[in-house]
């Protein structure tokens, strides 16, 4: 009988595969921190604090050592960040809260490190309990400088070295204080020469929607204590949050487990799970894209995604179109195959029929790009839904018939991927743009599971939620793919990826994220935008190195 593992007795046990991952290598040669991951954990503020409330209430960690743990991480990433701090001289705001009580522990420790620390609390030192108090009371027996800050004309303080916020946490919602504006206007004036640190979040940041309060603290950089907060992943968080780090403080990975976040981070590693190439591959096998779309005057649309698909391995693609729109749409494509249907220009049930016939021949379906909005389009998508289909993506005008005729969604296929951008979204849920935009992540989630569909909410940003309820967030945000065409290509890629045998979720996972780094890797030759939508077909195969 073979000698068992630690691996395999550990996987025994019930401990996640992830433990094959990480025992493989010896991590004492290599940062874990480099070893490929797909997502990373998002958790909104009130998951973080089931965390804590676990780790605390089940495994018996006292508050007083996670907020050490927090300390020691903060730590950490000032002497990263900014170097040795002897002789440097540190400014300290320590909030009312668990902030607070991690920035008194911080200063200890920079104290230790030689750093000149001097610590300004927002209330009277009796009036701090728990964990805060605790570290309060360690710098109060080291005769370190604490000072009440409500009493400090903060204006006339010398800008120090370093400032560390640790005024307000993930936890704060609504309105900032008069005291707390003047506070984080003084932090904002300060030198670029001075490095600020968050701890957890910058102060007035929203931890749900990374939006300010009207304003926050623009930190050099954030530490995140044990996982990066939903809000510090929102586009519009990038101008705050500095360079951001998330930094383990010892939760155990059994709190995790049992109460995962609803919320994920897309990451580099991601791109494993597009399939491995393979010489020995033919365009036969290599996966047929069928896209379904063009009407007069919006024929570059259906080639656009056709070119993504060939771009990203698809060994054919095809366009189906109203037949008296073919030669406008195969002008100067010889790549891209053509389906003609129907007799016209337009979309009508009769080319339902005629697609039907050829749909067994394709691995996915691609709906909408160029359609148009003619009368009869309704009884085609009607039509066509009923038949035997293949994977689908759905986009721009077939969403506008969705919207018009919300019995269709009833025709849709499990798990179809629908590809709408904010005003589309609006469009589909009566909502306005902005409450739209106001909770992404929610309207996403609500929808995805009414509509049992896979749903890419489009934007800085980009927002993937499945049906499930489970969501997945892009960290791009790129100027370069504001450009019209740019989610046909979105489309394309997801087209290839379906025909490919990715399942729908993780074919929208890995979409997302190619057609991100596209846009980043196009950053470098077009610094102010003017890229074409071509060019982020284009360029695909090449950000895979």
């Amino acid at each position: 009988m073979p000698s068992r593992t630690v691996i395999d007795v550990l996987e025994h046990q019930g401990r996640p595969k992830l433990s094959r991952l990480v025992f493989q290598k010896p991590i004492r040669s290599r940062n874990i921190q480099e070893i490929p991951t797909m997502y990373r954990a998002l958790p909104t503020p009130e998951e973080m604090t089931r965390w804590d409330d676990s780790a605390q209430q089940e495994y018996g960690l006292l508050q007083e050592l996670l907020m050490e743990n927090a300390a020691r991480a903060a730590l950490a990433v000032v002497l990263r960040e900014y170097g040795p701090v002897a002789g440097k001289q540190v400014v300290l705001l320590a909030g009312p809260g668990n902030n607070g009580g991690d920035a008194f522990a911080l200063a200890r420790l920079l104290a230790d490190h030689g750093a000149l620390t001097s610590t300004f609390h927002v209330k009277s030192p009796a009036a701090y309990t728990g964990a805060a108090a605790y570290h309060l009371q360690l710098l109060n027996r080291l005769r370190l400088p604490l000072v009440p800050l409500p009493e400090t004309h903060i204006d006339h303080l010398s800008p120090p070295d370093i400032l560390v916020d640790g005024l307000l946490g993930t936890g704060f919602q609504g309105e900032l204080r008069d005291d707390y504006r003047l506070w984080i206007e003084y932090i904002n004036r300060l030198p670029d020469r001075v490095f600020v640190l968050a701890l957890d979040i910058p102060t007035g940041l929203n931890g749900l929607t990374g939006r300010p309060s009207p304003i926050a603290v623009k930190a050099t950089a954030t530490v995140s204590f044990q996982a990066t907060k939903l809000g510090l992943a929102a586009p519009e968080a990038a101008a705050y949050i500095g360079r951001e780090q998330a930094r383990d403080i010892g939760i155990p990975f059994r709190v995790i487990q049992d109460q995962p976040p609803g919320q994920h981070l897309l990451e580099h590693g991601i791109l494993k799970r597009i399939p491995p190439a393979d010489n020995l591959l033919h365009k036969g096998t290599a996966g047929h894209v069928l896209v379904a779309g063009g009407s007069p005057g919006l024929t570059g649309a259906p080639l656009l995604t056709a070119l993504a698909a060939l771009r990203c391995g698809a060994g054919l693609a095809s366009v189906a179109c109203p037949a008296r729109l073919t030669t406008e749409v195969k002008a100067g494509w010889p790549e891209v195959m053509l389906v003609p249907l129907g007799e016209g220009t337009t979309w009508s049930q009769e080319c339902a029929e005629d697609l039907a016939e050829v749909l067994p021949r394709f691995n996915a379906l691609v709906l909408g790009p160029g359609l148009g909005r003619t009368p009869n389009l309704a009884e085609f998508c009607r039509a066509l839904l009923q038949k035997n289909l293949p994977p689908l993506v759905g986009d721009a005008d077939f969403l506008y018939t969705l919207a018009r005729y919300p019995d269709l969604f009833g025709l849709l296929p499990a798990d179809t991927i629908l590809t709408p951008h904010p005003g589309e979204m609006a469009m589909l849920t009566g909502q306005t743009i902005a409450e739209v935009q106001a909770d992404r992540i929610g309207t996403a989630r609500k929808f995805a599971r009414e509509k049992n569909v896979v749903l890419v909410l489009k934007g800085a940003g980009t927002i993937i939620a499945s049906r499930e309820g489970a969501v997945y967030v892009s960290p791009f945000a790129c100027q370069n793919l504001a450009v019209g065409g740019s989610g046909d290509v979105l489309c394309g890629i997801l087209g290839a990826l379906l025909a490919a045998g990715l399942d729908p979720l993780t074919a929208a996972n890995v979409a997302v994220y190619w057609h991100g780094r596209a846009g980043t890797a196009l950053q470098e030759g077009f610094p102010r935008r003017g890229n074409l939508a071509r060019e982020i077909a284009d360029i695909l195969p090449h950000v895979l190195h």
